[in-house]
């Protein structure tokens, strides 16, 4: 009886002591920079944030610093009249929120966040500096106006001016969809305390935001109007490289999500396999158990999903039958 009670202390002792490692590392699927499961004393959570939280402040101040008085930009150093100037700017910040959608679907299918965001900064900021320069350097921009004689801008002139903006509009495009994502991979979402933490996190990204376009609208206003474009372009391609270096800097306290394929690619699949299997009715319960469904660990959705009667009736014909295009997790 004596060794059978002290086989079962030691058991007891190895769960726990398995329990405890568990408990160091994050459980989400993400990793450290070195690819191993990251310690969740050592990265993640607030103190991979405040970089984060910096750098889309300053990307956030320089993409208003520009876009806010771009109008006044054209037509008064440019001297495109107020229609060109209006073109000009609707096309751009148009170009600004399709972008996006390349920046997501690299992200998620190939790149993962960390490596889009700063591939793209890098295509940000040389988008800036280009800019700045169009506005800085004499042969970049027309002759100032004899009287009512305004020469118009070139086309070499207006190659480099929009040769810089729209490099602008793909770098955000790469920023803004992958960087509150990135944030909140900071945060194990199997851990209670992390996940109140998360909704947190959106709270102070949303302010830093905010402190940024409020900044840009009312300072770098200012700034343009009364000491010069030159300086008024110059400060937000500072802060945009402040925002480059800082992301970089905090490299070693991020935990990264590996990408886990496009969800364009997804739903297609989940569109031709409900045409496919149209002509199927309710999965008989005997081969419930044949059903496809996704257990890796990896998975940020590895949990199991609810199914309601109606769910069942219509996504488990879709996993029901092995076969490419023909088949999807239910949970997808």
């Amino acid at each position: 009886m004596g060794s059978i009670d002290e086989e079962t202390s030691l058991l007891q002792v190895e769960e726990s002591l398995l329990q405890e490692e568990v408990q160091l590392y994050a459980e989400d699927g993400s990793v450290d920079i070195n690819g191993n499961p990251p310690l969740k004393q050592t990265t993640g959570n607030w103190k991979a944030c405040p970089f984060i939280f910096a750098n889309e402040c300053c990307e956030r101040l320089a993409y208003y610093g520009i876009a806010k008085n771009l109008i006044t930009y054209l037509t008064n150093e440019l001297h495109e009249t107020n229609v060109s100037a209006a073109r000009h700017v609707m096309t751009w910040q148009g170009t600004c929120y399709i972008t996006p959608l390349i920046g997501a679907l690299i992200a998620d299918a190939y790149w993962g966040r960390y490596w889009t965001i700063a591939c793209f900064s890098a295509i940000y900021f040389s988008g800036m500096v280009a800019l700045t320069l169009s506005a800085s350097v004499p042969g970049l921009k027309p002759e100032e106006c004899i009287g009512s004689i305004c020469p118009p801008a070139t086309t070499a002139q207006q190659a480099v001016l929009l040769s810089g903006l729209y490099l602008i509009a793909l770098g955000t495009g790469g920023i803004k969809p992958c960087v509150s994502s990135f944030g909140a991979d900071q945060f194990d979402h199997t851990d209670p305390s992390e996940r109140v933490r998360k909704a947190s996190f959106f709270n102070w990204f949303y302010f830093s935001i905010n402190i940024g376009a409020f900044v840009s609208s009312t300072l770098l206003v200012w700034v343009q109007e009364n000491c010069g474009w030159e300086l008024g372009f110059l400060i937000p391609t500072v802060f945009m490289g402040l925002a480059t270096v800082s992301f970089f800097f905090g490299t070693p306290l991020y935990r990264f999500q590996k990408p886990r394929g496009s969800p364009v690619t997804k739903v297609c699949q989940v569109l031709v396999a409900a045409y496919r299997k149209s002509n199927l009715k309710e999965v008989p319960q005997e081969k419930q158990k044949l059903l496809y469904e996704s257990w890796d660990r990896d998975s940020a959705l590895n949990r199991k999903i609810e199914q309601t009667e109606g769910y069942k009736k219509i996504f488990d014909p879709l996993s029901f039958l092995i076969s490419e295009f023909e088949l999807c997790y239910i949970w997808k």
